[in-house]
């Protein structure tokens, strides 16, 4: 894992900037849940149910949901694999019985590189190709924006994170 605890202070380019803050909030999930037993991983200590591997499993489909086939139009398999559509009526998050925490924090760094290729590629106000997850140009985001959701989508459930592991042994902060 690099040091990704504070961006560069100088960053300017709006995207570089976003694309730091990403491998930042990546990095603190993987701190969050690196040590934690099996039988923590796949337990749940909110009423709400999920677990941290199904939170997660949750952020890589996300990520790949928004980028890869919402940014970039890439066919990508179940891009609902983590548990439905969002909103779907009786629909949570699912993780299956082989899957680890390793595999998941591969796939995690692995989404990592390929927004931070799709980014880099392109221009903070471009918008989204049509024909992945957007069909119509009124419904296609622009890359920033896109950005800008899955950095909240990271801090939100890293903050998330943060009260699970207390709960579990304690730990807390960065």
């Amino acid at each position: 894992m690099r040091d990704t605890s504070q961006p560069d202070l100088r960053l300017t380019d709006p995207t570089q900037l976003l694309l730091a803050y990403l491998d930042r909030y990546r990095d603190a999930v993987e701190r969050k849940l690196t040590g934690l037993s099996e039988a923590d991983l796949r337990a749940s200590r909110l009423p709400s149910g999920w677990s941290p591997l199904e939170l997660l499993q949750h952020l890589v489909f996300m990520e790949r949901r928004w980028l890869v086939w919402g940014y970039a139009a890439e066919d990508v398999p179940s891009p609902w694999g983590d548990g439905g559509p969002h909103g779907a009526p009786g629909k949570r998050w699912h993780v299956a019985p082989g899957t680890n925490l390793d595999g998941l924090l591969t796939a995690l760094h692995a989404g990592g590189r390929r927004t931070r290729e799709i980014a880099s590629a392109a221009r903070f106000g471009d918008a989204a190709r049509l024909g992945g997850r957007f069909q119509d140009t009124a419904e296609a985001p622009t890359l920033g924006w896109i950005l800008c959701h899955v950095l909240e989508e990271y801090a939100r459930h890293a903050g998330h994170l943060d009260v699970v592991r207390e709960l579990i042994d304690g730990a807390t902060g960065e």
